[in-house]
């Protein structure tokens, strides 16, 4: 049991640490103290993010299966058409993102608010990828690890949403208020 609780102090430790280098007063000390340094946070920030989620991979590879249920053919299928979507919302969000300014520039324009394609039916679909992604891998793979993962975003994500609309508020101002008036946080409205 020792390696799971490993996997989800890894995910804690992770999300604390995304959610801390991405807080606007922080970015605000940097900007003030080290303008130079800030210039490049953001990029140093996406490529820290991806080392650590790498190695978050690796660790999760070395776990050993310990399934919580028996494969399932229904559950395996349904497993995969869901996290098919989640690659799917992954894609269509990112495909309206400039990759260049996610990455690499530390602040956003006041023209940079998306709203249109599918930010237009919710406003966190990399968050929704995600969970897609990691639950349809949990239907398939029925074991503990995959289990740690799904968990651990859904504890995460109501902080995660939380703390990056504060900043998308303080930065857009009423923009985003009515944005967020309009559209749903989360799961798309079936019906209007």
């Amino acid at each position: 049991m020792v390696p799971y609780l490993l996997m989800a102090l890894s995910w804690a430790a992770f999300y604390t640490i995304h959610s801390a280098l991405a807080a606007s007063k922080l970015k605000r000390i940097l900007k003030a103290k080290w303008p130079n340094f800030y210039k490049n946070y953001r990029l140093l920030y996406s490529l820290l993010s991806l080392v650590l989620f790498f190695l978050l991979l690796v660790q999760a590879s070395l776990l050993p299966p310990l399934l919580l249920f028996p494969p399932i053919q229904i559950l395996s299928h349904l497993g995969y058409l869901v996290a098919t979507l989640g690659v799917i919302v992954l894609l269509r969000s990112i495909r309206e993102i400039s990759v260049r300014k996610f990455l690499i520039e530390s602040e956003p324009k006041t023209n940079d608010l998306i709203i249109q394609g599918i930010y237009s039916k919710v406003r966190h679909p990399l968050y929704l990828g995600l969970l897609l992604i990691f639950g349809g891998y949990f239907m398939v793979s029925g074991t503990l690890g995959a289990g740690i993962h799904l968990a651990c975003l859904m504890v995460y994500l109501p902080f995660g949403i939380y703390f990056e609309e504060q900043n998308l508020l303080e930065f857009f101002g009423d923009a985003y208020r009515e944005y967020q008036r309009k559209v749903p946080a989360f799961f798309p409205r079936l019906f209007k």
